[in-house]
């Protein structure tokens, strides 16, 4: 913390002696004009990595990282005059994957003569994830130096959910043991409400919906033609709603085979707070901002 400070310090002190000169030595202009694109990254991997060159310690390049850490969501502006600036928040992520796996064919009854191979089946696995993010907002800026003031507001909707699905080669039978006749690919071995061995045939994640509305207020220094520090606070609403997990699994006891589908609660959220208690938006971030 103690070096990315330094750092700070040192590019704001350099640039203060040009500080009301809106113009590089190249001529090329210092602050955004209309029609300026931007993107924002954190600051703090640029602000190490020069710390640590100052100091003689080394380390690796910086890499560009979100701003709101895990989400990973792109922030960026667009600029319609020298003060009003568009943003724009959005991650669009849809996963999916597949497995499958080779296993004894329990129904069988012949066991394979020399060189033959056991009889086999297939299990497969399929699974899927998506996270969908999408805000936008409007932002305002004062300030004829290179220090520019900024507020506004923004808003975002996000929703992200999970599957998982698996088909069996061996059919399940009153005398099966779900165990024994079953690829384990991690998480569907399992057993019943009552301890016999199961496997799991879906499974449905908790789908998770928020919207997230709010104001804004902070500031940014140019340190080169273009290039800016800075950052911003905010106050708002947030509203999330979380869906119930559904897990389906087939079993044995012995006697008879059946299914069971087992459910969790739901839950929410409502909060009226500070950016620190709010997700969506990357906020309270020291970031590097680009435009181009």
């Amino acid at each position: 913390m103690k070096k990315s400070t330094l750092v700070l310090a040192c590019l704001l002190g350099c640039s203060a002696t040009f500080a009301q000169d809106l113009t590089s030595k190249k001529g090329e202009t210092i602050l955004p004009e209309a029609g300026d694109w931007s993107i924002g990254v954190d600051a703090a991997p640029f602000l190490n990595y020069f710390g640590r060159f100052l100091s003689n310690a080394g380390g690796t390049a910086p890499t560009f990282e979100f701003l709101d850490g895990s989400l990973m969501h792109i922030v960026g502006k667009r600029y319609v005059d020298e003060t009003t600036a568009q943003r724009a928040i959005l991650r669009l992520g849809f996963t999916s994957s597949s497995s499958t796996a080779m296993i004894g064919d329990a129904s069988s009854t012949t066991p394979p003569t020399f060189p033959n191979l056991p009889a086999m089946v297939e299990d497969k696995m399929k699974s899927s994830n998506k996270h969908i993010g999408i805000g936008a907002g409007i932002e305002k800026r004062r300030g004829k130096t290179r220090l520019q003031g900024l507020y506004g507001a923004d808003g975002m909707i996000v929703f992200m959910g999970s599957s998982e699905s698996y088909e069996y080669g061996n059919a399940m039978t009153a005398t099966s043991n779900a165990a024994a006749i079953s690829s384990n690919f991690g998480t569907n071995i399992t057993t019943d409400t009552y301890g016999n061995a199961a496997r799991v045939t879906k499974m449905k994640g908790s789908s998770t919906f928020g919207i997230v509305v709010r104001g804004f207020i902070g500031a940014e220094y140019f340190i080169l033609p273009k290039i800016s520090v800075g950052g911003e606070f905010g106050w708002g609403l947030l509203f999330g709603k979380m869906t119930a997990t559904s897990t389906t699994t087939e079993s044995s006891n012995g006697t008879n085979t059946g299914t069971q589908t087992i459910e969790s609660g739901k839950g929410g959220a409502f909060g009226i707070d500070v950016d620190q208690n709010m997700t969506g938006t990357g906020n309270g971030t020291l970031r590097l901002n680009f435009h181009f």
